[in-house]
């Protein structure tokens, strides 16, 4: 049975929403020509029941992987199973996994809801904007639970790739990482990653966390007519996904570094106590241009 989808439409662009497959986004196009601005999603796509199958799905109440089977609470050690039949760790939260709730739908917002009890107890929130081209998405979540727990955010959006598709995103230091994609060493950024001017995607696969971004991104897309300028709140870092000869790359606004839970000082991560809340903001605006 085909999902339930959710529509947005302002002057320029189109959104469309699945609730039910983790408060997905399944497609934000160009109205005028159907131009998408995100990794588009086709019926097959949606049929998978899959957000990484879709355009963009929040990561709540962490982002990417845990190594160690879990991670130390003030209340004691919370064991986290495998989620994924395709990575061996815990990743991404949970909140991509569950159904969403629709909390309102006027005109120009969208707002959802998730109240979830795995792997504790948190309520999820996102409210997605839609006003003259431009995409808002905030994303909440708020700790229910009776003891404290570790937070973070982010969100996963997919976006197409040309051979002439540019990216700038100034950050300061990039961590390294092992086979199993963990984090071993912080480093400065190689020439090849060094995104503080646009400059095309490196040709081999990268897939590392950045820190001290500054929250800005500009995505260039000569061959596609398009660039998106973007910008994020609550987000000192971005994870950078480009698999080798795919039709697509990830720029992830999060919180904190891959497996911060393990890492000295926990970085970017939020100790929450029941009923406290930690946010994390995207904007995506377009903006038409010639080739």
């Amino acid at each position: 049975m085909s999902p339930t989808l959710l529509e947005l439409e302002d002057e320029l662009t189109r959104l469309t929403l699945a609730p039910e497959l983790g408060a997905s986004i399944v497609n934000w196009t160009v109205s005028s020509t159907g131009q998408p601005l995100l990794r588009h999603s086709d019926q097959h796509a949606l049929n998978t029941g899959l957000p990484g199958k879709l355009a963009c799905y929040p990561l709540a109440p962490w982002s990417n992987r845990i190594s160690e089977g879990g991670f130390d609470c003030p209340d004691g050690w919370l064991a986290l199973t495998p989620n994924s039949l395709t990575d061996p760790l815990p990743i991404h939260g949970s909140a991509w996994q569950q159904p969403w709730q629709i909390v309102s739908h006027t005109r120009d917002e969208i707002v959802l809801q998730l109240d979830s009890t795995t792997p504790f107890a948190y309520r999820a929130r996102q409210r997605f904007h839609l006003s003259e081209g431009k995409l808002s998405i905030d994303l909440q979540v708020t700790h229910l639970a009776e003891h404290a727990a570790w937070h973070g955010l982010g969100l996963h959006p997919y976006f197409p790739r040309t051979a002439g598709t540019r990216l700038q995103a100034q950050a300061r230091q990039v961590w390294l990482c092992d086979s199993a994609k963990l984090p071993t060493q912080l480093t400065s950024i190689p020439k090849d990653w060094d995104f503080s001017q646009p400059r095309a995607l490196p040709e081999t696969l990268v897939d590392n966390g950045f820190c001290e971004w500054d929250g800005h991104c500009l995505i260039q897309q000569p061959e596609l007519g398009y660039e998106l300028e973007c910008q994020a709140t609550g987000s000192g870092y971005y994870l950078l996904y480009c698999p080798v000869g795919l039709e697509f790359f990830c720029i992830e606004p999060v919180s904190h570094p891959v497996n911060a839970h393990h890492l000295p000082g926990r970085p970017g991560l939020r100790l929450l106590e029941q009923g406290q809340s930690a946010e994390l903001g995207f904007s995506l605006r377009y903006r038409y241009a010639n080739s």
